[in-house]
């Protein structure tokens, strides 16, 4: 079994791993729209693919491209970078351009006999219809208004969304069969009653249509002074509101205040118009600062931290004037709105039209008390299921449910309601699978760190009519993107997404959609039940660590695999691919090709720096392996320096067989102790990282390290490349990527030597795997060509050095002109015209250079 740690580190990434999370756009947009994808299809200029992905969820793509509040622009990553994507402006564009009637997908199911009613026609009422329509339910929706759209219709003024866009998209319910009873007021035309007697279900869509005045103020009831619920209604049915008088004073610092002032300047009578709000600047008012731009380009008049303390009426009952009174504070120490006044502080304005924006409220008359109502004038229900506590087959929606205050979030419990009631008329658990955030907002676990001091740009500003223009008419006032903005904006989005282990590591690509779902499948199937090559082909190099945000340790579950694979495999790898190592560990360990070399011609009764040339570097270059080790007793002398020629155990290790790697690892390093070793000096990054771990009685240093700090280039290897004809790439290998001196080092020697290099960015610290990590080569050698390729497309010059053995030998494979750094050291001058391959040719000469070295080494014992 797996050990606990392993486990808990596993679920820790399901819990934690954000490569399925959505970007804040989409978890931020209550009906979830693919933001990002939408935007991506845009940019990449195929609209007609882009208004499809937006129809998948929003049936009113036009009108909500003009009036949608855009709470997703709110949690737009680009905030950090003080411009967020205009979201709804690109929507706009999609809709305004690509969105036609014959493709409108008109498939509904067949008819199921049961029928809903729905009362009100708003954004709620109309979303709910079309999800129903669809599931093959008869859908009658029953309006009091002469139009339909809700206060899409009668209180979103028609300078923002023009009613021919608002009515087309509206018809797609039209071609679909929902069935539409214009001026039918329910509790006059019909009663409550007759609904819930001859329909199945019934879901409650009607908004907040019931305005509120101030009526704590003497005269709120003389001629002159609307709600602006009443007044945007009255202005959007007649683009004139009759009892308007000449002065207009709006009431309120919010959108819809924002509305009624706009509204104001373009009916014919009206000459000036005042706004005043409690807040004390633009900056504090609840408005849009785009509709606060806009109402101030008009003319409008603003009156910060003003209300009013008196209406002055004239003789005919009208209003003539209003007395302000100064607004000291909004809320009070616990945060309560609770506004305080100097009523000593006074100001008169001469008006005679007052439109309180104060708020609004559900009127519920039409149920005659059948259904309960709470005191925000929203019916009581279940926040989940919408559905009425009074009476099962009636549901809420919308303003009725309060859950909702804009338009898009209206929709989403149109979605929920449509949902219950066919939970319901199916005798389907209302609560089963179901979560509040399918339908509403909820906060991603998305969060990518963003260097926006690299990042630059700005939202792309839509064009306007003019303002001294658009005050003449109900016109729409702005103009929509051009292509060439559209793609200008559309280029900035960030397409937030984690998945950055999934863009670095080619292993998990092959594998999975990101770490959470893989390790998800791990815990509910048991590992021993999975594609047990998905542990075999990690590559061990961590750089799915490195570009982690949470910095997630992945492959440490694959090396417990792997572990335990072998454990309950008598020891040894289980997949056939890797049947080969045991036995080669066993033969590099064994004494036929091994050696332990003492100081002082073997006589020393104490080594104090041994060298360990590793595996790979021997089989290579024996002459490079002897040239070290006469380096080294040069310069430190030859009654300080030895060498053992013996295997560390490395690849036992990462092929899981850790038994054996112990067994042989015990062996080497009880030769280190009985020569009494002070320092293990190594050129293989896997033995440094092996000895590092194990030898608790040596220090471990590099060659590279010791000779740059200490004992300096070899003579014959100053200025040798100073002639050369190439600039070279350094690979640095991933098992050493965190010792950042070996970086140093070796960038050091190759200056020493002359010769020309440039960087690459995936080195150093970030360095990519070569493809031998893990044993990954052998045991999926498909993936392992993908590795050395990706891994050849960093370079940036044919010719590549490198300190690793396995290393030089991948890259020699992937058509590199690879060099150990030992061949520039020892070897002659490097140029342009001496490429060649330099690895042994096969497994025989492998072993036949193992023995060379040996032979080599044979003659220090004498």
């Amino acid at each position: 079994m797996l050990k606990k740690e392993i486990i808990d580190n596993m679920k820790n990434i399901v819990d934690n791993c954000m490569g399925d999370s959505d970007a804040a756009c989409v978890a931020t947009c209550p009906m979830h729209t693919d933001v990002k994808k939408y935007i991506r299809l845009i940019k990449e200029d195929k609209g007609l693919e882009a208004i499809k992905v937006i129809r998948e969820k929003l049936f009113i793509p036009g009108s909500l491209g003009r009036i949608c509040a855009h709470p997703c622009e709110k949690e737009c990553k680009w905030n950090e970078g003080k411009s967020p994507m205009a979201i709804a402006s690109l929507k706009r564009y999609a809709a305004d351009n690509f969105d036609k009637e014959e493709n409108w997908d008109l498939n509904i199911k067949p008819s199921n006999g049961k029928r809903v009613a729905i009362i009100g026609a708003g954004p709620s009422g109309l979303q709910a219809s079309l999800d129903l329509i669809r599931e093959g339910f008869s859908v009658t929706v029953f309006e009091k208004l002469p139009v339909r759209g809700g206060m899409m219709a009668v209180g979103i003024p028609e300078y923002r969304l023009p009613r021919n866009i608002l009515e087309k998209e509206i018809s797609y319910l039209d071609k679909l069969g929902v069935e539409f009873k214009l001026n039918c007021e329910i509790g006059k035309d019909i009663k409550f009653e007759e609904l819930e007697k001859e329909f199945h279900s019934i879901i409650v869509a009607v908004g907040k249509h019931e305005g509120r005045v101030d009526k704590g103020l003497a005269n709120f009831d003389s001629k002159g002074v609307f709600s602006a619920a009443d007044y945007l209604k009255e202005a959007a049915l007649t683009r004139n509101v009759e009892n308007a008088g000449k002065k207009v004073l709006v009431v309120g610092g919010g959108d819809v205040a924002m509305d009624c002032c706009r509204v104001s300047k373009r009916l014919e009578n009206v000459e000036e118009v005042y706004s005043i709000c409690l807040e004390e600047s633009f900056d504090k008012m609840a408005s849009s600062n785009h509709e606060i731009k806009g109402a101030i380009a008009e003319g409008v008049i603003f009156n910060h931290a003003k209300a009013i303390k008196e209406i002055i009426v004239d003789e005919n009952n009208r209003v003539s004037k209003v007395i302000l009174k100064k607004c000291l504070s909004m809320f009070n120490e616990e945060g309560m709105f609770s506004p305080t006044f100097d009523e000593n502080k006074t100001t008169e304005l001469e008006v005679d039209t007052i439109v309180f924006a104060i708020g609004q409220g559900v009127d519920s008359s039409f149920a005659k008390g059948k259904l309960e109502q709470a005191r925000n004038t929203a019916f009581i229900c279940d926040s989940q299921t919408l559905q009425s506590e009074k009476n099962n087959k009636v549901f809420f929606a919308g303003d009725a449910s309060g859950q909702s205050v804009i338009v898009i979030q209206a929709m989403a419990t149109g979605r929920r309601a449509a949902e219950s009631v066919r939970r319901f008329l199916n005798k389907e658990s209302l609560t089963e699978g179901r979560k509040i955030e399918d339908t509403w907002s909820f906060q991603t676990k998305l969060d990518m760190p963003t260097d926006w001091s690299k990042i630059a740009g700005l939202r792309e500003d839509m064009a306007e009519l003019d303002p001294k223009i658009r005050v003449t008419s109900f016109d729409e006032v702005s103009l929509g993107y051009t292509k060439e903005e559209a793609l200008r904006e559309s280029n900035r989005c960030r397409q937030c997404e984690c998945k950055l282990c999934m863009k670095e590591c080619l292993m998990l690509r092959e594998y999975t959609d990101c770490p959470k779902k893989l390790f998800s499948e791990y815990l509910e199937k048991g590992y021993e039940n999975m594609d047990k090559m998905i542990a075999y082909s990690c590559n061990q190099c961590s750089q799915c660590t490195i570009v982690c945000p949470n910095s997630f340790n992945i492959k440490d579950n694959f090396i417990a695999m792997k572990e335990d694979f072998a454990e309950k495999n008598k020891g040894q790898a289980i997949i056939k691919e890797l049947e080969f190592c045991a036995n080669q560990q066993e033969k590099e360990s064994s004494k036929e090709y091994s050696i332990a070399v003492k100081a002082n011609h073997g006589e020393a009764k104490k080594t104090k720096y041994v060298y360990v040339p590793g595996c790979t570097v021997p089989a290579y270059t024996p002459e490079g392996s002897d040239a070290v080790l006469n380096h080294l007793k040069e310069t430190l002398g030859e009654e300080n320096v030895g060498a053992v020629l013996q295997c560390c155990g490395k690849v036992s290790l990462l092929v899981g067989e850790k038994r054996r790697y112990l067994d042989i690892n015990k062996k080497v390093i009880d030769v280190f102790d009985e020569m009494g070793a002070e320092v293990i000096v190594t050129v293989c990054p896997s033995c440094y990282q092996v000895y590092s771990d194990t030898a608790k009685n040596q220090k471990v240093i590099s060659y590279w390290d010791l000779i740059k700090n200490e004992i300096g280039m070899p003579k014959e290897a100053k200025d040798k490349g100073v002639n050369s004809d190439i600039v070279l790439n350094i690979h640095d290998s991933c098992v050493t990527r965190d010792v950042i001196s070996h970086h140093e080092s070796v960038r050091w020697m190759l200056d020493e030597m002359g010769y020309k290099w440039s960087e690459i960015e995936h080195n150093g610290k970030n360095t990519r795997c070569c493809g031998v990590g893990g044993m990954a080569c052998s045991a999926n050698p498909p993936l392992y060509e993908k590795l050395y390729n990706r891994r050849k497309n960093d370079f940036n010059s044919d010719s590549v050095v490198t300190y690793c053995g396995s290393c030089r030998g991948t890259m020699e494979a992937s058509g590199m002109d690879a060099m150990h750094i030992l061949d520039l050291m020892y070897g002659p001058t490097h140029m342009k015209k001496d490429k060649k391959k330099r690895g042994y040719k096969n497994e025989e000469e492998m072993w036949k250079n193992r023995l060379a070295t040996k032979s080599k080494f044979e003659k220090y014992n004498k």
